[in-house]
C-alpha cells in the first residue's frame, strides 16, 4: 500500500487552508519541486491557479515573486539591469524580481517572445546575465507559469524550445460542486481571508532529493520509459516508425493515420522528466522502486506540451492527450518490470 510522506502531508495540508481540493495539481507541484522542475498551468480564469502557488511558496518558507507578463513588458523588467551611480560613476547590477526561490510567471503568454526567452537562461542554466556578468539565482529556484486557454487576444504562444524547459503542464479544471459550497461557506465575508504560515524551508526540500534520488528504477523500467517516449516519434508526419517502437495509435473513430498525427515527437528532454519525475512521485508514495503505474500515470503531464498536432490531427479534433493515451495502450509493459512490483 502506498503512503503519502509526512512531509507532503503538512505541506498539502497548509495550502488546503487556502485552496480547496486540486489535489492530484499539489501532489503534482511536490513532484515538481522534487524533481527540480518547471511546471505550466492551465486553465480558466478564477481557478485559483495564482493563489494556489503564492500558498505554495508560503507553506515552504520559498522567497516568491510575482511577475505579471503583459504585452509592454521589458525583458529587464524580469532579469533586472544596470544601474548608473551618480557618487562614482560606476554602473551596478539591479537585480529583478527573477531572484527567488519561487517565480510565478503569471499569464506568461501574455508577454512577447524576447521576454519569454528572458525566462530561458534561468529555467535551464539557473543564472542570468546582466551587462555581460552572469549572476547565480537562488537555490532552490522553480519557475511556475499560468496562462489561459481560452483568451487568445495580444497573447504570443510560447515557442516549442521554451515549452520543452517545462516539467510538467498541468490542466487546472473546475472545482466539485461540495468543494465550491465550501469555498462560499469558508471566505464568503470580505474580512476573512485565510492565513498560512511556513511548515518547512528550501533546506528540507534539497536534503529530501538525496532520498528521491535513491529510488530504483530497474532496467526493464528505463527501457518502458523509452519506448513510450520513442514512440511519438513513430507518429511524425510522414516519418516511419522510430527503431525498436511499436506503432501507437489512439482508439476510437475518425483519427487521423499514423503518419499524420504529430508534426514533432518528444525530445530526450521528455525522457529524463520522465525519469525524474517517476522518482520522485514513487518516492511522494512512500514506495522505494517505479513501478509501470507510475510512469502511466505521470506520462501525459510530462508529455502534453512536448509534442506537436499535426494539421490533420487538429482538423479531426484529435486532442495531445487522446494520442498519448493510445501511445500507452499500444505500448506493451515488459514483463520483468511487472516481477515483484518492479
Amino acid at each position: 500500500m502506498n503512503h503519502t510522506r509526512p512531509w507532503a502531508q503538512k505541506v498539502t495540508a497548509e495550502i488546503g487552508k487556502a485552496v480547496l481540493g486540486q489535489n492530484q495539481i499539489v501532489e503534482r507541484l511536490l513532484v515538481a519541486l522534487l524533481a527540480n522542475g518547471h511546471v505550466l498551468l492551465e486553465g480558466m480564469p478564477g481557478l485559483a491557479k495564482t493563489l494556489l502557488i503564492r500558498s505554495l511558496g508560503t507553506a515552504l518558507g520559498l522567497k516568491f515573486e510575482r511577475i505579471q507578463f503583459t504585452p509592454d513588458l521589458l525583458p529587464s523588467d524580469v532579469v533586472g539591469t544596470m544601474v548608473f551611480q551618480p557618487k562614482d560613476g560606476q554602473f551596478i547590477p539591479h537585480l529583478g524580481p527573477i531572484f527567488a526561490n519561487l517565480v510565478l510567471a503569471d499569464e506568461i503568454n501574455r508577454a512577447p517572445a524576447k521576454v519569454q526567452s528572458a525566462l530561458l537562461e534561468a529555467m535551464q542554466e539557473r543564472q542570468v546575465t546582466i551587462g555581460g556578468t552572469s549572476h547565480k539565482l537562488p537555490h532552490p529556484f522553480f519557475v511556475m507559469a499560468t496562462q489561459n486557454p481560452v483568451e487568445q487576444e495580444g497573447t504570443y504562444p510560447l515557442p516549442e524550445a521554451q515549452r520543452d524547459r517545462f516539467l510538467f503542464k498541468l490542466m487546472v479544471d473546475y472545482p466539485a460542486e461540495a468543494e465550491e459550497r465550501e469555498m462560499m461557506r469558508r471566505w464568503g465575508q470580505v474580512t476573512v481571508q485565510p492565513e498560512l504560515a511556513p511548515v518547512s524551508d528550501g533546506a528540507e526540500l534539497l536534503a529530501l532529493r538525496a532520498q528521491v534520488d535513491a529510488i530504483h528504477v530497474s532496467d526493464a523500467i528505463q527501457a518502458y520509459m523509452l519506448a513510450l517516449v520513442r514512440a511519438t516519434r513513430a507518429l511524425i508526419a510522414g516519418a516511419g516508425a522510430a527503431p525498436g517502437t511499436p506503432p501507437a495509435l489512439p482508439t476510437g473513430p475518425a483519427v487521423a493515420p499514423a503518419k499524420q498525427l504529430l508534426s514533432y515527437g518528444a525530445s530526450p528532454r521528455a525522457s529524463l522528466g520522465l525519469y525524474q519525475a517517476g522518482k520522485a512521485l514513487a518516492w511522494l508514495r512512500g514506495l522505494d522502486h517505479v513501478p509501470p503505474g507510475i510512469v502511466q500515470e505521470i506520462f501525459l503531464d510530462v508529455m502534453r506540451h512536448r509534442v506537436g498536432l499535426s494539421y490533420e490531427a487538429e482538423a479531426e479534433g484529435v486532442g495531445a492527450d487522446q494520442i498519448l493515451l493510445g501511445v500507452i495502450d499500444r505500448t506493451p509493459v515488459p514483463a520483468s518490470a511487472l516481477v515483484a512490483g518492479h
